[in-house]
């Protein structure tokens, strides 16, 4: 149990952090730092204290359920290689942290900086821990979603936002593809249980289905690791602050499209399809980010493209497949992340010294800078290959892998040859990177003096270069348990234990590594020249880029076809958009029901009540008479369909429905306000134009009618194939059976909402949310005709204070309705479990009081009165709701699991409460904060619309009596 709250502390951690850290002041950089750095440290403990189980090659799990009926819960588990990339990300964390803290600026937001890291780091860490493919899923997207804020953190720099969209493109879109490539997977093996995929590997590999599967997984897989031809994301990404690049693109985002091929190539991988496409694509990607890291003249820019070509490498491992490919795979992940952190943040202290990144203007800095200079050859040098280094001895293990036996083809035959060639690429540009920067003379034309950086700044850089050399000269004492544990964990128990040693004799692998090292050396010495005079990336294939054909698409997606389209179906006028809309509606409900519905033969006579039928007729009046009202006069059109929607409230009350009809009255009110506030910023009808019957104004009349017509009468057929159908057991009869003894509460519909189906409730009142504040946000950018208004007292004041001037009911009266109103909401809340109510009609019922107010008063009365934040009265709901929800975990139940029982209150007695209640609270509050925010934002607006019209009614008529006068 101890170990299962672990897991779950682990994950969550990183998350509290990011609020925490979101919260403080913008020059509390000590503190964000402080608070990230410990609970990175705190997850770093975690694992040390997890590891002893984990040596045993355990799985430690841990459960939450959330929604166990649709197999859907929180599920984590921890194995060896889990454990392994967590430390990885977690320590890596460490050290970007210490590092930023120096780099990043006094003026930038720090805090939001570090908020944004811990919730990416919580990110990684969920994708690493999940026990459900759809929760990885949900995970894997958190970490595109964060990375684009990461990388657009300067997003006053053009170059920041564009990298930034990019990314997110690229790896949102793949993140679709394998989003529906896990749900197959599920619908395949019949579960989305993590450990259930991996061991069904022979059930998925003979389904018809899987060359679809491992199409859209291995794109997902490849967009996150930036492969071949989705790596022109990651060099735009370079326009990140360099802590956001040392972390992203060395050891957590694109390190998760490599881990889910190790991860899940026991179950999809071992076929020829896989080896061709994983394997193909990896050479591929190594050889060409080899190929161009050579001729990028940015540091970073040329450390992203050796990042591709190294993710290439490790992608061409899995998709081998053997024991040995995934266990050089996984050590080349360490070591990759360990030398490319610290050269990432070796060039970070370059630029933050010297002022620039440009290798053509950096030279001879190793007299100012020998310190750094040191580490940065130490790493590049490992980056190369080097003996004696951690990269020397998995780039071996590579090309052992790469002169072995997997299945003949001519890939296969090629491998060789393709790994060396690479390796060629590889040392040329690792000693560019410390031939142009650090030797030769010194450069003179530097933005700032050269000179080594603070201490601490380079503290984790000489950590990371120590572990290079500690991993290279010692790797039995260093990763190799750990290497062994994470394997057995992919591959299985049974998988003999590996050595890893430096000398393995005169062999294949060494001859490669000897001759990929001196034609590097060869190739820079006879090429620098040209290099550093020519462009940045091949001559041949420079003009050939995967990211101007990412470019011509998008504009052609995002601009030229939508224009294209919008300009054949398009308009601007509200009209065409509904008749659009409704149309689409009566398609989508035709195809349906086609073929699938019909009358019922059994013939039900009922008595029609003439009171009935009198008020329905009277409805259908106000439905016809609204319709035609609309085109001479709105307010009258409105009032009709007031009443029509007051008949459909009494038919519901008729039909015994009672909530149904409290909520019909409620809404019915707040939407008859929201639409006369509408009605203010429609154009003012001219007589002439308002009752002209010409041809075209017929026809068009004609046409809706039509659709009118048609969509009213295939509803109504509906409706009536539904209610005249035989009565037969449903899902109705088994919620009024347990209403009361699994809820607590008689009102069934009440019980339904808060109870039984209380998490569609709870995403309701989220969206509610979300679109009051979209809403508001629109709102508060559009000012209409603002120019118009000279002086500020005329602007929204003025509305404000006449607001009065168009209400014909004294605003006494409505003053003295407010507290009326309000203990009609207390009363529709408090019963809502038991009779009609519940926290919807009651927190409208408060909208309604508050609306009234500002209706009856001018807005800076009533808000010197009562004073109500909408925003915070939104978020407290949602947070009670969820707290009521996850309160349910500490008692071992799903999300959202309600409680009732008879509570003892002085002077009553017993008395029934549900935690229901709880969560109705939240929907309660959440409702008055939505419902007002949307109205008062809308009255403003109207208002000031409004005003704007009389300003210009007046200057008009001003200038009408100016031309009357005699010049």
């Amino acid at each position: 149990m101890i170990e299962e709250n672990l897991i779950l502390i682990l994950v969550l951690l990183p998350f509290i952090a990011a609020l925490l850290a979101a919260t403080l002041p913008v020059n509390a950089h000590n503190a964000a730092a402080w608070l990230s750095g410990l609970s990175l440290g705190a997850g770093l403990l975690i694992l040390f204290v997890l590891y002893p189980r984990i040596g045993e090659d355990e799985v430690v799990r841990s459960l939450v359920r959330w929604l166990p009926i649709l197999s859907l819960n929180l599920n984590f588990r921890m194995d060896g290689f889990a454990w392994l990339f967590s430390a990885l990300v977690l320590a890596i964390g460490v050290m970007i942290v210490i590092y930023a803290r120096y780099y990043l600026s006094k003026s930038d937001p720090v805090p939001r900086f570090y908020s944004f890291l811990m919730a990416f780091t919580g990110a990684m860490l969920g994708t690493l821990l999940s026990g459900n493919i759809l929760m990885l899923i949900v995970f894997w997207e958190l970490t595109s979603i964060i990375s684009f804020l990461l990388i657009g953190y300067w997003h006053q720099n053009q170059a920041a936002r564009d990298g930034a969209r990019m990314a997110l493109i690229v790896t949102a879109g793949g993140g679709v593809a394998l989003t529906v490539a896990m749900v197959l997977l599920g619908q395949i093996v019949g579960g989305y249980d993590l450990d259930l995929v991996l061991r069904s590997g022979d059930l998925i590999r003979a389904h018809p289905l899987y060359p679809l599967v491992l199409g859209l997984f291995l794109l997902g897989a490849f967009t996150k690791s930036a492969q071949f031809p989705f790596h022109f994301w990651l060099p735009g990404a370079m326009a990140a602050p360099t802590p956001v690049s040392a972390y992203l693109h060395s050891a957590t985002m694109v390190k998760m499209g490599v881990f889910l091929l190790i991860r899940f190539e026991p179950a999809i991988g071992g076929t020829d399809l896989w080896f061709w496409v994983v394997t193909g694509t990896g050479m591929i990607t190594l050889t060409v980010g080899a190929v161009f890291a050579l001729f990028r003249h940015d540091l970073k820019g040329l450390l992203a493209y050796s990042t591709i070509s190294h993710l290439g490498l490790i992608t061409a491992l899995a998709g081998m497949g053997s024991s040995g490919a995934i266990i050089a795979a996984i050590f080349h992940i360490c070591n990759h992340a360990i030398f490319k952190a610290s050269l990432f943040m070796a060039a970070g202290i370059i630029d933050h010294e010297t002022g620039t990144r440009d290798m053509r203007r950096l030279s001879g800095l190793w007299k100012a800078m020998p310190f750094t200079g040191a580490l940065a050859i130490v790493a590049s040098a490992a980056m190369a290959g080097v003996p004696l280094l951690n990269g020397f001895l998995s780039k071996e293990m590579f090309f052992a892998e790469a002169v072995g036996w997997h299945n003949g083809n001519v890939l296969d035959n090629a491998l060789p040859w393709i790994a060396v060639f690479a390796s060629v690429f590889s040392v040329a540009y690792s000693l560019r990177f410390i031939m142009q920067v650090f030797f030769g003379p010194e450069a003179r034309d530097l933005p700032k003096a050269p000179h080594e950086p603070p201490a601490w700044m380079r503290r984790p850089v000489e950590f990371l270069v120590l572990l290079c050399l500690a991993v290279g000269i010692f790797p039995a004492l260093t990763l190799e348990p750990v290497l062994n544990i994470a394997a057995r964990s992919v591959l299985g128990p049974g998988l003999d234990e590996i050595h890893i040693a430096i000398w393995h004799g005169f062999n294949t692998p060494l001859i490669m590594s000897l001759i990929a090292m001196a034609a590097g050396i060869l190739l820079y010495l006879l090429c620098t020249d040209k290099i550093s005079a020519g462009p940045e990336g091949p001559p041949l294939l420079y003009k050939i880029r995967a990211q101007k054909i990412y470019e011509w698409l998008l504009l052609r997606l995002s601009w030229v076809w939508p224009r294209a389209l919008h300009k054949f179906f398009g308009t601007e006028r509200l009209q065409p958009q509904l008749r659009m809309m409704m149309l689409l509606g009566i398609g989508a409900a035709l195809l349906t029901v086609w073929g699938n519905a019909g009358l019922s033969e059994t013939r039900y006579s009922n008595d029609l009540n003439p009171a009935f039928a009198v008020m329905w007729l009277v409805g259908a009046a106000c439905g016809i008479g609204a319709a035609w009202q609309a085109k001479y006069h709105r307010f009258a059109a409105l009032v009709l369909l007031g009443g029509a929607g007051l008949i459909t409230c009494v038919t519901f009350a008729w039909f015994s429905a009672p909530d149904l009809a409290v909520t019909q009255l409620v809404v019915e009110i707040v939407t008859t306000v929201l639409l006369l506030l509408g009605l203010r910023w429609l154009p003012k009808r001219r007589e002439e134009i308002a009752y002209d019957e010409n041809t075209s104004d017929r026809l068009r009349r004609s046409r809706d009618l039509v659709i009118a017509v048609f969509g009213g009468l295939g509803l109504a057929t509906l409706a009536y194939m539904v209610m005249t159908r035989p009565l037969i057991p449903k899902i109705g009869d088994w919620f009024l059976r347990n209403a009361y003894y699994e809820g607590g509460g008689t009102n069934t519909v009440n019980v339904i909402l808060v109870d039984f189906r209380a998490f569609d409730t709870f995403g309701e009142i989220t969206v509610l949310a979300i679109v009051a504040l979209t809403v508001y946000a629109l709102l508060r950018r559009f000012r209409p005709g603002q120019e118009s208004i000279s002086a500020p007292e005329q602007q929204l004041g003025y509305a404000a204070d006449h607001l009065g001037n168009y209400m014909l009911i004294p605003a006494v009266i409505m003053r003295w309705m407010f507290p009326v109103t309000l203990v009609i909401a207390a009363y529709l809340f408090f019963r809502g479990h038991d009779l009609p109510g519940g926290g919807f009609s009651a927190g409208v019922t408060v909208a309604i009081g508050l609306l009234l107010q500002y209706i009856a008063s001018n807005v800076r009365w009533i808000e010197a009165r009562i004073v109500i934040l909408p925003i915070r009265w939104m978020g407290f709901g949602l947070l009670i709701a969820a707290a009521t929800g996850i309160g349910a975990w500490l008692f071992g139940y799903p999300f959202l699991t309600a409680h009732a029982r008879y509570i003892e209150i002085p002077l009553i007695g017993k008395t029934p409460f549900a935690t229901a209640m709880l969560f109705d609270l939240g929907v309660f509050l959440t409702v008055v904060g939505a419902t007002v925010l949307l109205l008062i934002a809308i009255a403003h607006q109207s208002l000031r619309a409004a005003r704007l019209r009389e300003l210009e009614e007046e200057k008009a008529l001003e200038q009408a009596e100016q031309q009357k006068e005699p010049v």
